[in-house]
């Protein structure tokens, strides 16, 4: 049986173009495992089908947006929202209902966490379609919201070779970084596939997203300020 069969969708078959990062000279040293991950519960395309996240192990292959079936090298677990439901606002995960980035159930996720979007804005900036934002910026953007965390629950945070973008619950396209939190990795990462867009810039873009998905549900016309902003 075929990806298209298990899953129910065509994956990409040409590699998309990619802009790299300028070197910055930050070293984040360990603060990956706390600004991405997917909840337990969250189910992923794996070799097996869909997998909840935290029944995979190292050594697993998951589906790829760019890159076909990839081998898990590590695996981060941690728990979150250790204070909820009294979780301050700055912290409050984001909220995806079903459908709004193409996922079948609905997901929650770090107000950090990098999502892959598709967009015609991000084409006109940057000459690709897509673009990853933190998941905090699509606030407002089809139906997503961001609520204070009812209980704590447990981040599993993957790791691949290089950098990926995994499908989750359907297809939703989750940002899943290199792993540099050692300094020897830091040092030796390559340069950086996918472009995560800075709070400003990605801020823009969730407005565009707004006028898109209103252009397209009103057939067209969409409110002449809000074409001139984007």
């Amino acid at each position: 049986m075929g990806m298209d069969d298990m899953f129910g969708w065509k994956t990409k078959t040409n590699a998309m173009p990619r802009r790299s990062l300028e070197a910055t000279g930050a070293y984040d040293g360990g603060l990956a495992a706390l600004t991405h991950g997917l909840m337990a519960g969250t189910r992923v395309a794996s070799n097996l089908g869909w997998r909840a996240i935290e029944a995979l192990a190292v050594g697993d292959m998951v589906l790829t947006f760019d890159n076909g079936m990839q081998e898990i090298t590590e695996i981060r677990r941690s728990t979150v929202w250790m204070d909820a439901p009294d979780t301050a606002p700055a912290m409050w995960p984001v909220i995806v209902p079903a459908g709004a980035l193409g996922n079948r159930q609905e997901l929650t996720l770090l107000a950090d966490q990098g999502v892959l979007v598709e967009s015609d804005a991000a084409s006109d900036m940057y000459g690709d379609p897509f673009a990853v934002i933190p998941a905090q910026s699509l606030d407002g953007v089809c139906g997503i919201y961001r609520a204070a965390p009812a209980q704590q629950i447990e981040l599993i945070a993957v790791y691949f070779a290089d950098e990926q973008v995994i499908y989750a619950e359907g297809g939703a396209l989750i940002h899943c970084p290199a792993n540099t939190t050692a300094l020897d990795k830091f040092i030796e990462a390559q340069p950086a596939a996918y472009d995560v867009l800075n709070v400003r810039d990605a801020a823009f873009l969730a407005e565009c997203l707004v006028m898109e998905d209103a252009m397209l549900a009103s057939g067209g016309w969409v409110d002449s300020q809000m074409a001139v902003h984007c």
